[in-house]
């Protein structure tokens, strides 16, 4: 029997993300797990007289496609992506991955050669498609999570079918403060940084973009981080597993990193030049997301996190010139189980342990966008 639960993550992505309109074209494209989800797209969007077309990606094809390319091949493949997404006015990228290191062996050289060829459609639908990305619930990530199928799939879909425009009307006031505020400062255990958002503008993320959704982001000034950070959740990137990242700035550059594969993330960090510079500083308030699954998805949207991104900046009204073919979001949780912290604004302190602390900011914490019937501890 059809999940009902479906359609409407399917209506919320059609109508409140990418805000689909009659005759608009849009490309729904699953990488794994997820066809059901996109069969509800298909369905709803042909009922708002829209015209869907569908991708079907194997992990495995993947790989193995990737393995024995070539550069003429990849010139090739991107002159079709790119015709492809030129024709597009929106999409819809569900991932629902059985493997997450199927590509982790791939040689790194076949992976750069790879991203390159990408990054030209990647860059268009991200500046010039209404886009939105989300995870599906699948074996993997309950297993991931630490819960039953059952169990997650029932997270899944009250974190992704929340009231997101109440949230998009709390982050007003966090907006206007980012968009006025110069110096950043953030405390915790083995975290002492410091950098300027001078100028740099913030955005919204309240289920436009990304499902499930609940953050706001900036980017700090490119030369201006400087001092330590020490991450306190584990990330896959690049199909290898990382945890006890840390790392060490001057005047906007990793100088020094660790983790427990210090090898493989000097090789991500090393990818390009802007790979050791930060392209995005974003703080987290999902209130039905409280621990990490490592799966950066939802571990970004974490409520009482923040991230810190190495890599390619969003070419939006928070750009700060950096650019990198790679974009990896870290995070680190401030509330009290995890170690706590502190977000200073140009001297006030603004959140602490994970909880904002003036006036104005009170209606982003968590007890004030659950659901009536929910209750959520922080």
């Amino acid at each position: 029997m059809r999940d009902q639960r479906l359609t409407k993550l399917a209506e919320i992505l059609l109508d409140h993300s990418v805000k689909i309109q009659p005759h608009e074209t849009l490309m729904i494209d699953v990488y794994g797990d997820g066809s059901e989800l996109a069969k509800e797209l298909v369905k709803e969007a042909y009922k708002r007289d829209a015209f869907p077309f569908v991708n079907l990606i194997d992990e495995e094809l993947q790989r193995l496609l990737i393995e024995g390319s070539s550069e003429e091949r990849e010139a090739l493949k991107q002159k079709l992506d790119l015709a492809t997404i030129h024709e597009m006015k929106a999409s819809i990228r569900i991932y629902g991955s059985r493997n997450d290191l199927e590509l982790s062996k791939i040689d790194p050289q076949k992976r750069l050669l790879n991203q390159k060829a990408r990054k030209p459609y990647m860059d268009h639908l991200i500046n010039n498609v209404k886009w939105s990305l989300l995870n599906y619930p699948n074996a993997k990530m309950a297993q991931k999570a630490g819960m039953s199928l059952e169990e997650f799939e029932d997270m899944f879909f009250k974190v992704c079918t929340l009231d997101y425009s109440k949230m998009d009307r709390a982050m007003d006031n966090l907006k206007e403060l980012l968009d006025k505020t110069d110096h950043v400062h953030i405390k915790g255990p083995g975290t002492d940084l410091e950098f300027s958002i001078k100028g740099q503008g913030s955005i919204k993320c309240a289920g436009e973009v990304n499902i499930p959704d609940g953050e706001i982001y900036t980017a700090p000034v490119r030369e201006s981080v400087n001092g330590t950070i020490s991450f306190n959740t584990s990330s896959t990137y690049q199909g290898t597993s990382f945890s006890n990242i840390v790392f060490e700035f001057k005047n906007g550059k990793i100088i020094e990193a660790r983790s427990n594969d210090e090898k493989k993330l000097k090789e991500i960090l090393d990818t390009d030049e802007g790979a050791r510079f930060i392209g995005e500083f974003a703080i987290g308030v999902n209130p039905y997301i409280l621990n990490p699954i490592n799966d950066t998805l939802f571990d970004e949207k974490i409520a009482g996190s923040f991230h810190f991104t190495p890599g390619q900046a969003y070419k939006d009204e928070s750009y700060n010139g950096n650019d990198s073919k790679i974009h990896w979001d870290i995070v680190n949780i401030q509330r009290p189980e995890y170690g706590g912290g502190e977000i200073w604004f140009d001297g006030v302190l603004i959140r602490k342990d994970g909880l904002f602390v003036i006036d104005s900011l009170l209606p982003l914490n968590p007890e004030h966008l659950v659901d009536e019937k929910d209750t959520v501890t922080v």
